[in-house]
Protein backbone atom coordinates (compact mmCIF):
# COMPACT_ATOMS: atom_id res chain seq x y z
CA UNK A 1 0.00 0.00 0.00
CA UNK A 2 1.71 3.46 -1.23
CA UNK A 3 2.15 6.07 1.80
CA UNK A 4 -0.50 9.13 1.40
CA UNK A 5 0.63 11.80 3.43
CA UNK A 6 -3.09 12.95 2.99
CA UNK A 7 -3.89 9.73 5.39
CA UNK A 8 -1.12 11.03 8.07
CA UNK A 9 -2.59 11.73 11.26
CA UNK A 10 0.43 11.63 14.03
CA UNK A 11 1.76 15.17 13.78
CA UNK A 12 2.26 15.31 17.40
CA UNK A 13 4.88 12.19 16.94
CA UNK A 14 6.67 14.01 14.03
CA UNK A 15 6.06 15.90 11.05
CA UNK A 16 7.74 15.60 7.44
CA UNK A 17 10.11 18.13 6.42
CA UNK A 18 8.41 20.92 4.17
CA UNK A 19 10.19 21.21 0.55
CA UNK A 20 11.26 24.60 1.60
CA UNK A 21 12.81 23.29 4.48
CA UNK A 22 14.75 20.98 2.68
CA UNK A 23 15.66 23.36 -0.02
CA UNK A 24 17.34 25.68 3.08
CA UNK A 25 19.11 22.98 4.30
CA UNK A 26 20.38 21.57 1.30
CA UNK A 27 21.69 25.03 0.13
CA UNK A 28 23.47 25.47 4.19
CA UNK A 29 24.76 21.80 3.06
CA UNK A 30 26.81 23.49 -0.56
CA UNK A 31 27.21 27.57 1.45
CA UNK A 32 28.35 26.32 4.86
CA UNK A 33 29.34 23.05 5.39
CA UNK A 34 32.63 23.62 7.73
CA UNK A 35 32.72 23.64 11.45
CA UNK A 36 31.62 27.28 12.66
CA UNK A 37 34.12 26.41 15.21
CA UNK A 38 37.33 27.04 12.62
CA UNK A 39 39.03 30.07 12.04
CA UNK A 40 39.39 30.19 7.97
CA UNK A 41 36.81 31.46 5.78
CA UNK A 42 35.20 28.04 5.66
CA UNK A 43 34.36 27.85 8.91
CA UNK A 44 33.19 31.72 9.45
CA UNK A 45 30.61 31.42 7.07
CA UNK A 46 29.36 28.62 8.89
CA UNK A 47 29.76 30.48 11.62
CA UNK A 48 28.22 33.48 10.40
CA UNK A 49 24.93 31.20 8.80
CA UNK A 50 24.73 29.58 12.52
CA UNK A 51 24.38 33.18 14.10
CA UNK A 52 21.99 34.74 11.64
CA UNK A 53 20.17 31.11 11.97
CA UNK A 54 20.16 31.69 15.93
CA UNK A 55 18.93 35.64 15.73
CA UNK A 56 16.35 34.54 13.15
CA UNK A 57 14.99 31.58 15.66
CA UNK A 58 15.27 33.80 19.01
CA UNK A 59 13.20 36.90 17.03
CA UNK A 60 10.55 34.26 15.70
CA UNK A 61 9.81 33.03 19.26
CA UNK A 62 10.35 36.56 21.05
CA UNK A 63 13.69 35.80 22.99
CA UNK A 64 15.89 38.02 24.01
CA UNK A 65 18.06 36.06 25.91
CA UNK A 66 20.00 32.75 24.70
CA UNK A 67 19.00 30.24 22.75
CA UNK A 68 21.19 26.70 23.11
CA UNK A 69 20.63 24.48 20.14
CA UNK A 70 20.74 20.29 21.31
CA UNK A 71 19.38 17.48 19.20
CA UNK A 72 16.00 16.91 20.68
CA UNK A 73 13.38 17.99 23.07
CA UNK A 74 14.78 15.20 25.32
CA UNK A 75 18.14 16.61 25.63
CA UNK A 76 16.95 20.15 26.00
CA UNK A 77 14.64 19.23 28.94
CA UNK A 78 17.69 17.64 30.57
CA UNK A 79 19.68 20.96 29.99
CA UNK A 80 17.04 22.90 32.01
CA UNK A 81 16.47 20.07 34.91
CA UNK A 82 20.30 19.59 35.77
CA UNK A 83 21.43 22.32 34.17
CA UNK A 84 19.52 24.79 36.76
CA UNK A 85 21.66 23.34 39.65
CA UNK A 86 24.00 26.46 38.78
CA UNK A 87 21.23 28.32 39.29
CA UNK A 88 19.99 26.98 42.73
CA UNK A 89 20.38 28.59 45.88
CA UNK A 90 22.21 26.97 48.89
CA UNK A 91 19.16 26.23 51.26
CA UNK A 92 21.61 24.90 53.94
CA UNK A 93 21.74 21.65 53.42
CA UNK A 94 17.76 20.96 52.63
CA UNK A 95 17.37 19.09 49.66
CA UNK A 96 15.97 21.22 46.61
CA UNK A 97 12.66 19.98 45.26
CA UNK A 98 11.37 19.44 41.98
CA UNK A 99 7.72 20.13 40.73
CA UNK A 100 6.25 17.97 38.20
CA UNK A 101 2.85 17.62 36.90
CA UNK A 102 1.37 14.02 36.82
CA UNK A 103 1.09 13.79 33.07
CA UNK A 104 4.76 14.75 31.97
CA UNK A 105 6.46 13.66 29.40
CA UNK A 106 9.03 10.62 29.71
CA UNK A 107 12.08 12.73 29.38
CA UNK A 108 11.07 15.13 31.86
CA UNK A 109 10.32 12.11 34.05
CA UNK A 110 14.24 10.89 33.18
CA UNK A 111 16.07 14.28 33.98
CA UNK A 112 14.03 14.06 37.35
CA UNK A 113 14.90 11.06 38.34
CA UNK A 114 18.57 12.17 38.19
CA UNK A 115 18.43 14.49 40.34
CA UNK A 116 16.39 12.27 42.95
CA UNK A 117 19.94 10.72 42.60
CA UNK A 118 21.76 13.73 43.04
CA UNK A 119 19.90 14.23 46.55
CA UNK A 120 16.78 16.33 44.84
CA UNK A 121 13.05 15.43 46.33
CA UNK A 122 10.62 15.27 43.67
CA UNK A 123 6.52 15.87 44.01
CA UNK A 124 3.94 16.17 41.41
CA UNK A 125 1.34 18.17 41.32
CA UNK A 126 -1.97 16.31 40.33
CA UNK A 127 -4.61 16.69 37.70
CA UNK A 128 -8.31 16.94 37.33
CA UNK A 129 -9.90 14.88 34.97
CA UNK A 130 -9.08 17.01 31.48
CA UNK A 131 -5.58 16.86 32.75
CA UNK A 132 -5.08 20.56 33.54
CA UNK A 133 -2.93 20.83 36.96
CA UNK A 134 -4.81 21.76 40.63
CA UNK A 135 -3.32 25.51 40.83
CA UNK A 136 -4.28 25.70 44.29
CA UNK A 137 -1.85 22.64 45.04
CA UNK A 138 0.49 24.06 42.84
CA UNK A 139 0.58 27.11 45.03
CA UNK A 140 0.86 24.97 48.34
CA UNK A 141 3.91 23.58 47.00
CA UNK A 142 5.49 26.77 46.05
CA UNK A 143 7.14 27.02 49.46
CA UNK A 144 10.94 25.90 50.69
CA UNK A 145 12.46 23.10 49.32
CA UNK A 146 10.95 23.74 46.08
CA UNK A 147 13.64 25.53 44.15
CA UNK A 148 12.38 24.54 40.39
CA UNK A 149 8.83 23.51 38.88
CA UNK A 150 9.09 21.99 35.21
CA UNK A 151 5.71 21.46 33.10
CA UNK A 152 4.68 20.08 30.06
CA UNK A 153 2.92 23.32 28.47
CA UNK A 154 0.81 20.94 25.71
CA UNK A 155 0.19 17.54 27.19
CA UNK A 156 1.19 15.22 23.34
CA UNK A 157 -1.42 12.44 24.78
CA UNK A 158 -4.63 14.60 25.74
CA UNK A 159 -3.94 17.79 24.47
CA UNK A 160 -4.56 20.06 27.59
CA UNK A 161 -2.82 23.08 27.68
CA UNK A 162 -2.17 24.38 30.90
CA UNK A 163 -2.67 27.90 32.19
CA UNK A 164 1.26 29.14 31.61
CA UNK A 165 0.30 33.03 32.39
CA UNK A 166 -1.19 31.76 36.03
CA UNK A 167 1.32 28.93 36.62
CA UNK A 168 4.14 31.41 35.75
CA UNK A 169 2.71 34.43 38.24
CA UNK A 170 2.50 31.53 41.12
CA UNK A 171 6.59 30.76 40.65
CA UNK A 172 7.29 34.18 40.02
CA UNK A 173 5.99 35.07 43.66
CA UNK A 174 6.95 32.45 45.26
CA UNK A 175 10.87 32.66 42.98
CA UNK A 176 10.75 29.93 41.97
CA UNK A 177 12.54 29.29 38.75
CA UNK A 178 9.54 27.59 36.06
CA UNK A 179 10.98 25.36 33.02
CA UNK A 180 8.15 24.55 30.32
CA UNK A 181 8.10 21.67 27.59
CA UNK A 182 6.76 23.73 24.93
CA UNK A 183 7.69 20.72 22.09
CA UNK A 184 3.78 20.64 20.82
CA UNK A 185 2.97 24.24 21.36
CA UNK A 186 5.58 25.82 19.58
CA UNK A 187 3.94 24.48 16.62
CA UNK A 188 0.76 25.27 17.18
CA UNK A 189 0.68 28.82 18.26
CA UNK A 190 2.64 31.41 18.42
CA UNK A 191 5.17 32.52 21.13
CA UNK A 192 6.27 35.52 22.70
CA UNK A 193 9.28 34.08 25.44
CA UNK A 194 9.67 37.63 27.11
CA UNK A 195 6.26 38.11 27.40
CA UNK A 196 5.49 35.01 29.56
CA UNK A 197 6.36 34.40 32.82
CA UNK A 198 8.60 31.60 31.98
CA UNK A 199 12.43 31.13 32.72
CA UNK A 200 13.64 28.09 30.82
CA UNK A 201 11.50 26.50 27.35
CA UNK A 202 12.49 23.70 25.44
CA UNK A 203 11.28 23.46 21.54
CA UNK A 204 11.97 20.96 18.94
CA UNK A 205 12.26 21.32 15.12
CA UNK A 206 10.68 17.92 13.75
CA UNK A 207 7.04 18.68 15.36
CA UNK A 208 7.00 21.88 13.19
CA UNK A 209 8.16 20.70 9.59
CA UNK A 210 11.56 20.98 10.62
CA UNK A 211 14.67 18.46 10.15
CA UNK A 212 15.06 16.35 13.32
CA UNK A 213 17.76 15.84 15.09
CA UNK A 214 17.67 19.85 16.13
CA UNK A 215 15.87 21.77 19.15
CA UNK A 216 16.39 24.21 21.18
CA UNK A 217 16.45 25.97 25.04
CA UNK A 218 15.42 29.30 25.39
CA UNK A 219 16.75 30.57 28.72
CA UNK A 220 15.77 34.18 29.91
CA UNK A 221 18.49 36.67 30.60
CA UNK A 222 19.54 36.29 34.05
CA UNK A 223 19.32 32.54 34.38
CA UNK A 224 22.51 31.21 35.21
CA UNK A 225 22.79 27.31 33.88
CA UNK A 226 25.52 25.15 34.17
CA UNK A 227 26.87 22.32 31.28
CA UNK A 228 25.83 19.10 31.58
CA UNK A 229 27.90 17.50 28.38
CA UNK A 230 31.58 18.70 28.60
CA UNK A 231 34.14 18.79 25.15
CA UNK A 232 34.81 21.96 22.93
CA UNK A 233 32.78 24.46 24.86
CA UNK A 234 30.27 25.41 22.14
CA UNK A 235 27.25 27.20 22.58
CA UNK A 236 28.71 29.15 25.36
CA UNK A 237 29.77 26.61 27.06
CA UNK A 238 26.47 24.87 27.44
CA UNK A 239 26.62 22.10 25.49
CA UNK A 240 29.82 20.52 23.89
CA UNK A 241 29.38 19.15 20.17
CA UNK A 242 30.01 20.53 16.57
CA UNK A 243 26.49 22.40 15.74
CA UNK A 244 24.69 20.83 12.63
CA UNK A 245 24.72 24.41 10.75
CA UNK A 246 22.36 22.74 7.95
CA UNK A 247 19.74 21.71 10.88
CA UNK A 248 19.72 24.29 12.94
CA UNK A 249 18.91 26.81 9.31
CA UNK A 250 16.35 24.22 8.81
CA UNK A 251 14.78 25.05 12.15
CA UNK A 252 14.54 28.57 11.74
CA UNK A 253 13.03 28.25 8.11
CA UNK A 254 10.35 25.64 9.48
CA UNK A 255 9.50 28.53 11.98
CA UNK A 256 9.54 30.76 9.41
CA UNK A 257 7.11 28.68 7.84
CA UNK A 258 5.12 28.16 10.30
CA UNK A 259 4.97 31.76 11.05
CA UNK A 260 3.41 32.63 6.88
CA UNK A 261 0.84 30.13 6.86
CA UNK A 262 -0.52 30.14 10.18
CA UNK A 263 0.52 32.96 12.79
CA UNK A 264 -0.32 35.95 10.91
CA UNK A 265 -4.36 35.87 10.46
CA UNK A 266 -6.62 36.57 13.64
CA UNK A 267 -7.68 32.81 13.31
CA UNK A 268 -6.32 30.00 13.05
CA UNK A 269 -7.60 27.40 10.43
CA UNK A 270 -6.27 24.26 12.10
CA UNK A 271 -9.08 24.61 14.89
CA UNK A 272 -11.93 24.47 12.50
CA UNK A 273 -10.88 21.53 10.69
CA UNK A 274 -9.83 19.72 13.77
CA UNK A 275 -13.66 20.62 15.26
CA UNK A 276 -15.56 19.33 12.37
CA UNK A 277 -13.62 16.16 12.31
CA UNK A 278 -13.64 15.92 16.35
CA UNK A 279 -17.95 16.48 15.75
CA UNK A 280 -17.93 13.96 13.14
CA UNK A 281 -15.95 11.12 15.24
CA UNK A 282 -18.43 11.49 18.30
CA UNK A 283 -21.19 10.65 16.47
CA UNK A 284 -19.95 7.07 17.14
CA UNK A 285 -20.97 5.87 20.27
CA UNK A 286 -17.89 3.97 20.87
CA UNK A 287 -15.62 6.38 21.16
CA UNK A 288 -15.38 9.16 23.92
CA UNK A 289 -13.35 12.58 24.16
CA UNK A 290 -10.24 12.72 26.54
CA UNK A 291 -8.66 16.05 27.79
CA UNK A 292 -10.10 19.40 27.71
CA UNK A 293 -13.05 19.57 25.15
CA UNK A 294 -11.78 22.73 22.60
CA UNK A 295 -15.92 23.22 21.73
CA UNK A 296 -16.31 24.44 25.39
CA UNK A 297 -12.70 26.49 25.57
CA UNK A 298 -10.47 26.58 22.61
CA UNK A 299 -7.44 28.07 24.86
CA UNK A 300 -7.25 24.76 26.61
CA UNK A 301 -6.12 21.95 23.96
CA UNK A 302 -3.77 22.19 21.50
CA UNK A 303 -5.18 23.05 18.13
CA UNK A 304 -4.55 20.37 16.11
CA UNK A 305 -5.18 17.65 18.69
CA UNK A 306 -8.20 15.09 18.81
CA UNK A 307 -7.67 12.13 21.58
CA UNK A 308 -10.40 9.55 22.44
CA UNK A 309 -11.06 6.56 24.41
CA UNK A 310 -12.31 3.61 21.90
CA UNK A 311 -14.99 1.03 23.45
CA UNK A 312 -17.11 -1.69 21.93
CA UNK A 313 -21.14 -1.37 21.55
CA UNK A 314 -21.29 -3.18 24.69
CA UNK A 315 -19.03 -0.78 26.28
CA UNK A 316 -15.97 -2.84 26.61
CA UNK A 317 -12.76 -0.64 26.09
CA UNK A 318 -10.77 -1.91 23.31
CA UNK A 319 -6.86 -1.93 22.89
CA UNK A 320 -5.97 1.21 21.49
CA UNK A 321 -2.78 -0.65 19.59
CA UNK A 322 -5.37 -2.73 18.13
CA UNK A 323 -7.45 -0.01 17.02
CA UNK A 324 -4.00 1.69 15.51
CA UNK A 325 -2.92 -1.63 13.70
CA UNK A 326 -6.52 -1.80 12.17
CA UNK A 327 -6.56 1.82 10.83
CA UNK A 328 -3.20 1.52 9.49
CA UNK A 329 -4.31 -1.23 6.76
CA UNK A 330 -6.71 0.95 5.92
CA UNK A 331 -3.78 3.61 4.82
CA UNK A 332 -4.37 5.97 8.12
CA UNK A 333 -1.60 6.44 10.76
CA UNK A 334 -2.82 7.46 13.72
CA UNK A 335 -1.33 6.71 17.37
CA UNK A 336 -2.09 5.21 20.69
CA UNK A 337 -0.43 8.00 22.75
CA UNK A 338 2.70 9.29 22.98
CA UNK A 339 5.52 8.00 20.43
CA UNK A 340 8.50 8.55 23.10
CA UNK A 341 6.82 6.29 25.17
CA UNK A 342 7.66 2.77 25.61
CA UNK A 343 6.08 0.40 23.29
CA UNK A 344 6.42 -1.66 26.24
CA UNK A 345 3.84 -0.21 28.36
CA UNK A 346 0.21 -1.50 28.32
CA UNK A 347 -1.88 1.42 29.27
CA UNK A 348 -1.24 5.17 29.92
CA UNK A 349 0.34 6.87 32.66
CA UNK A 350 -1.31 10.09 31.60
CA UNK A 351 -4.58 8.68 31.89
CA UNK A 352 -4.30 7.00 34.47
CA UNK A 353 -3.51 10.63 36.10
CA UNK A 354 -6.71 12.00 34.82
CA UNK A 355 -8.59 9.25 36.65
CA UNK A 356 -9.21 6.58 33.94
CA UNK A 357 -9.80 2.61 35.20
CA UNK A 358 -7.13 0.45 33.83
CA UNK A 359 -8.62 -0.74 31.03
CA UNK A 360 -9.58 2.65 29.47
CA UNK A 361 -6.01 3.20 29.99
CA UNK A 362 -4.90 0.89 27.44
CA UNK A 363 -7.83 2.20 24.88
CA UNK A 364 -6.58 5.59 24.11
CA UNK A 365 -5.90 6.62 20.37
CA UNK A 366 -4.96 9.77 18.89
CA UNK A 367 -5.25 12.01 15.87
CA UNK A 368 -3.42 15.15 15.43
CA UNK A 369 -3.43 17.25 11.91
CA UNK A 370 -1.05 18.71 9.78
CA UNK A 371 -1.05 22.01 7.97
CA UNK A 372 -1.98 20.37 4.55
CA UNK A 373 -4.92 18.54 5.91
CA UNK A 374 -8.57 20.05 4.59
CA UNK A 375 -11.82 18.66 5.35
CA UNK A 376 -12.03 16.45 1.81
CA UNK A 377 -8.61 14.54 3.15
CA UNK A 378 -10.55 13.82 6.25
CA UNK A 379 -13.93 13.09 5.14
CA UNK A 380 -13.17 8.73 5.55
CA UNK A 381 -11.65 9.11 8.48
CA UNK A 382 -14.88 8.28 10.51
CA UNK A 383 -15.97 5.80 8.54
CA UNK A 384 -12.36 4.20 8.84
CA UNK A 385 -12.49 4.16 12.79
CA UNK A 386 -15.89 2.56 12.72
CA UNK A 387 -14.79 0.06 10.32
CA UNK A 388 -11.66 -0.54 12.62
CA UNK A 389 -14.08 -0.66 15.94
CA UNK A 390 -15.73 -3.32 14.16
CA UNK A 391 -12.71 -5.37 12.89
CA UNK A 392 -11.34 -5.44 16.41
CA UNK A 393 -14.07 -5.83 18.22
CA UNK A 394 -14.69 -9.51 16.00
CA UNK A 395 -11.56 -9.98 16.90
Amino acid sequence: MSLDLRRYLDCAATTPVAPEVQAEIQRVEREAWANPSSLHGFGLAAAEQLERSRDQIASLLGCSGQVVFTSGGSESIHLALLGSIGAIADQQGTPPRLLLSAVEHPASEAAALQLQRLGWTVERIPVDCGGLIDLGALGSLLTRPTQLVSLIWGQSEVGALQPIQEIGALCRSAGVLLHVDAVQVAAQRPIAFDALPIDLMSVASHKLSGPRGIAALLVRDGVQLQAIQAGGGQERGLRSGTEPVALIAGFAAALERLHALRFRGEADPMTELRDRLLSALLQEPGLQLTGPDPRLDPEQRLANHISLIVRAADGRPLPGRAIVRAMARSGFAISSGSACSSSRSAGSLVLKAMGFGLKDCASGIRLTLGDWHSDADLQDVPEALRRAITAVTAA
